[in-house]
């Protein structure tokens, strides 16, 4: 269950650092960097697949495409969230990773993952939440803050 992950894991493993997850007492709370506000989008579909898969690898087996419109960069980024948590519970399709386009207040992107029923023992996200979500530009790129509902 996720409330027995060990928080001593609190930064990804790459070379440049997409997302962390950071203390929060009930859910889960991430923040996520990119060059540009496209990439916060994707780091935040890596995020999202290590929170469901606990951590595992998965697999880019199939692809979806998605087109959301939001009113606000926190709408936008809580709206892609809420259509990852769709596919798990509508379609079992679990996200691995994910390329994205923005324009505006447009969203396209392309979401790469497998079959849940392939990975026994998920984690599960009610939902994305507004709560300490903010989405910002900073000198060298973007920065979001996130709270997801588990």
């Amino acid at each position: 269950m996720w409330g027995d992950w060990n928080h001593e894991r609190l930064r990804c493993s790459y070379i440049e650092m997409k997302y962390e997850f950071l203390e929060h007492t009930a859910d889960v709370k991430f923040r996520v960097y990119g060059k540009t506000f496209g990439k916060i989008f994707e780091h935040t579909a890596l995020a999202v697949s290590e929170i469901l898969s606990g951590g595992n690898k998965v697999d880019p087996i199939s692809v979806k495409e998605v087109e959301i419109e939001g009113s606000d960069k926190e709408r936008l980024l809580c709206d892609f969230i809420d259509e990852l948590i769709y596919y798990l519970d509508a379609e079992d399709f679990l996200v691995s990773k994910a390329k994205v386009k923005v324009k505006g207040n447009k969203l396209k992107a392309k979401i790469f993952g497998d079959d849940a029923l392939a990975y026994p023992g998920l984690d599960h996200i009610k939902a994305a939440t507004y709560a300490e979500m903010y989405v910002k530009k900073k000198k060298d790129g973007w920065e979001a803050q996130v709270v997801v509902d588990v």
